[in-house]
């Protein structure tokens, strides 16, 4: 089921939750890398105990990770991250918040993060949203003064935030933001201590904690039946593509937070050096919108909450009185909202359509209900930036459905529904967002903001709500969606590479989808004198919305090595021409989100050779290996675990088992044997990397331990430790040219320790550490071989990376030298 942009419709205890959140005057910002890095206890804290605005700062949208619950990685990995980190906030009560880096894959240290971010950009996005949001305190998950200990984006992160906190003051500071904001200095940063971060928790406890706060985050919420870890853990299960799935648990739990700068409160209350009251307004007025509002909390009837309605008008008028301020602007946009959720008033402009095109016209159905007894005029509905009709001056009469139906049109420059720091072509580690205060958000709606005017107790209010897409399923009953804003055709193809072993002319599939194309549409590409596309033009017409039609294309390769990025254009009668390729991503836990992206194929000739000719794939986490030896001519047929059977395997020349297979499976456990008598009868049986924590069983046939050894430089030097061995030698001569244009790692969770009946092929060293010698194993095992690789071909076999491709035909032709 969905969650997109569900109007709110907020309990009696949640609207009291908000009372005493309006009436609290405090900031918390948690600063770490990655989503999934944040303390959840700690924001459930902040949030639920002393009602604090608490944001979460992750630097990176967590893009370079891997994806347990599919082959969706990259940016795609990134939008979905982020829509778990949103989804976190909403069950912990925090706000969340980015920077422009990117995840660009594990780091050792500090140093190679920095340099590859381009620091000052990074520490410019920091400083930016301590300015903008104000914190009073600001927590780090990791130590800025332990470099190499962790991963180096973690510590790179508290290094930045300890920077941040003085120069977020600084007016010489990127001066250029102060056409946005004004120079802030938070009173205190803490280092959000453990003992995780310790060889024991001996070791922590004879650590020196005269700096250290110890707070008993152990609190139970008798209002919402839920204990404070039971929220953290609920928040935290949102990371679902990580596998961090998490149980509650209740009782005493003890966070630490070590002050690195300013002045040590009790652990009673660490606001205590803190103003927290409405003073902090600065306002002649702060005394009698206090007094209205702690009348509201102290007298609030949870029967009845439209009866605070008439001191919430008052404190909103006198507020709007008050001398501008980032508290006075923050109070009244939560004070508005408290006034709608008190009157239980239903604001919703849904449509029936999933998606439209910029200047297209589309039916919008609107209901307004006043579900209390409130005095509420509807003055005016209106689409902003749209021509729309509009409904004027209605007496919304209690429990009251009020609809209508109008239609409005998309601005022709309206922008397709696409994740914002993605609409322009990334750096290596960096997003490109030209906008300064777009940098720090987490998402911008694509769709239209639908502006109600209302009247309550003769106070005018303008509340907007988001166009939503809404139906009635079988299944799960009402679901809300995004309602998307998209190209009128999207041109896909069927796969996103291809290789060419010799001059064989290759089939492809190019998927037409009409998004609302009712024109006759001319399809060219871009081929060279070298490769040949046919036909070179094509005419599509589509008969109805949502039509797919697919086109076969004979791509011809050049005789001689060679790459292209084969782009289709479709043009219109009107000589507009799109290019673009629409990716629709829908996860059940999350909103369905849309990526729109230009369409292309990396056609890529290279010289590999291979033998034998069938292939078995298991399916692991998730990942694109099995179309990469698609691509080399295999024939390959994908299992899951449980299909496997000495009788089905005995006919493949190679068996590949797909990435983390055995951390995810428990059927591993009884089926491991028969992949090993596999090997034993004659099969050459190729497992990629596993995570060493929870392994399901062994994944060899002979003594074999995992590690959490990698090589994160993607440039470091191969050395050849068995030349001679036919995995360097054929059916292809690997040379060091095949680790040339490898991306984000050579490889990740090597071994440690095996066998001596193993042969170590390759090593590999990051800088100033020893060789490893664990990512490419293999032994023979009775008649066949078993290989263990670590190497990252999931991530180099996508990117087209010719000696990734060059490597694994010699992998999967291991037996077949004769």
């Amino acid at each position: 089921m969905s969650f997109a942009q569900q109007p709110p419709k907020p309990s009696a205890v949640e609207i009291f939750e908000t009372i005493k959140k309006l009436n609290f005057f405090g900031n918390v910002m948690y600063v770490a890398a990655h989503p999934d890095d944040e303390n959840t206890r700690l924001i459930a804290y902040f949030s639920k105990h002393y009602h604090a605005h608490t944001t979460y700062i992750s630097l990176t949208r967590g893009d370079g990770g891997q994806n347990l619950l599919g082959a969706d990685l990259n940016e795609k990995l990134g939008i979905i991250r982020t829509q778990e980190l949103l989804a976190a906030r909403k069950i912990d009560g925090g706000h969340q918040l980015f920077t422009r880096a990117i995840d660009f894959g594990y780091s050792k240290n500090p140093d190679e993060a920095l340099s590859t971010w381009n620091k000052n950009e990074v520490l410019a996005d920091l400083v930016f949203a301590i300015r903008k949001n104000k914190p009073d305190i600001i927590v780090n998950r990791f130590d800025h003064r332990t470099p190499g200990t962790t991963h180096g984006h973690h510590t790179a992160s508290a290094i930045l935030a300890m920077q941040a906190f003085d120069l977020s003051a600084n007016k010489n500071a990127f001066p250029e933001q102060l056409k946005l904001v004004e120079p802030w200095q938070p009173q205190a940063i803490y280092f959000n201590d453990s003992w995780f971060f310790y060889i024991n928790r001996e070791a922590f406890q004879n650590a020196n904690h005269e700096q250290h706060l110890a707070i008993n985050m152990g609190e139970f919420y008798p209002d919402i039946g839920l204990h404070n870890n039971e929220i953290a853990a609920l928040s935290r299960s949102m990371h679902k593509s990580q596998g961090f799935g998490n149980t509650g648990t209740r009782g005493d739990q003890i966070e630490y937070l070590e002050l690195l700068k300013g002045e040590l409160p009790s652990a009673e209350n660490l606001f205590e050096n803190i103003e927290t009251s409405w003073k902090r307004l600065q306002d002649k007025q702060y005394k009698k919108i206090q007094q209205h509002l702690l009348q509201v909390e102290a007298n609030f009837d949870y029967q009845n909450p439209h009866q605070s309605i008439p001191a919430l008008v008052e404190a909103y008028t006198l507020l709007q009185q008050a001398k501008n301020s980032f508290w006075k602007d923050r109070k009244i946009k939560e004070l508005k909202e408290l006034i709608v959720a008190c009157s239980g008033l239903f604001l919703e402009a849904r449509t029936t359509e999933t998606y439209t095109n910029p200047g297209k016209k589309v039916q919008v159905f609107v209901e307004v209900t006043n579900q209390s007894n409130t005095e509420i005029k509807l003055k005016s509905v209106r689409v902003l930036g749209s021509k729309s009709n509009e409904i004027n001056n209605i007496n919304l009469l209690p429990n009251q459905k009020n609809e209508w139906e109008t239609q409005i049109e998309i601005p022709l420059n309206q922008v397709s529904s696409n994740p914002f720091w993605l609409n322009q072509q990334p750096g290596k580690a960096l997003y490109k967002v030209d906008e300064i205060w777009k940098r720090n958000l987490p998402e911008i709606s694509n769709t239209l903001p639908i502006a109600f005017q209302l009247e309550i107790n003769g106070q005018s209010f303008n509340i907007t709500r988001n166009l939503v897409y809404k139906y009635n399923d079988p299944v799960d009953g009402e679901v809300y969606e995004n309602f998307l804003i998209l190209p009128p055709v999207s041109l896909s193809f069927q796969k996103n590479i291809m290789v060419f072993s010799g001059e064989e002319a290759k089939e492809v599939q190019l998927n037409l989808t009409n998004y609302g194309s009712t024109e006759a549409l001319q399809i060219n590409f871009n081929p060279t004198s070298a490769w040949k596309v046919e036909p070179e033009q094509l005419k599509v017409k589509f008969n109805n919305l949502n039509e797919t039609q697919k086109v076969k294309l004979k791509v011809t390769p050049p005789k001689d090595a060679s790459e292209l990025n084969l782009m289709p254009k479709a043009t219109n009668l009107n000589g507009i021409v799109y290019n673009s390729k629409v990716e629709v991503l829908d996860y059940t836990h999350i909103p369905k989100q849309s990526f729109i992206q230009p369409s292309q194929l990396q056609l890529i000739k290279l010289d590999v050779q291979t033998k034998g000719e069938k292939v078995a794939y298991i399916q692991g986490a998730g990942d694109d290996v099995a179309e990469a030896i698609l691509e080399l001519g295999y024939q390959v047929e994908v299992f899951s675990v449980e299909d496997i059977s000495s009788e089905k395997l005995q006919s493949f020349d190679a068996v590949v088992v797909g990435i983390r297979a055995f951390n995810i499976y428990d059927a591993f456990a009884f089926k491991k044997q028969t992949l090993f008598n596999y090997v034993k009868n004659g099969g050459n049986l190729i497992v990629q990397y596993n995570t060493s924590r929870g392994l399901k069983t062994e994944i060899s046939p002979l003594p074999l331990q995992l590690s959490r050894n990698r090589v994160t430089d993607e440039y470091a030097e191969v050395q050849f430790l068995a030349p001679n061995h036919p995995i360097l030698n054929f059916p292809n001569k690997i040379t060091p040219t095949d680790f040339e244009n490898w991306v984000q790692e050579r490889g990740l969770y090597f071994s440690d320790q095996w066998s001596d009946k193993f042969i170590a092929i390759l090593g590999m060293q990051d800088p100033n550490e020893p060789i490893l010698k664990g990512s490419l194993l293999t032994t023979t095992y009775g008649d066949g071989h078993f290989t263990y690789t670590g190497l990252s071909f999931f991530r180099q076999l996508p990117a087209g990376v010719k000696g990734a491709y060059r490597l694994l035909a010699n992998l999967l032709s291991l037996g077949n030298e004769k």
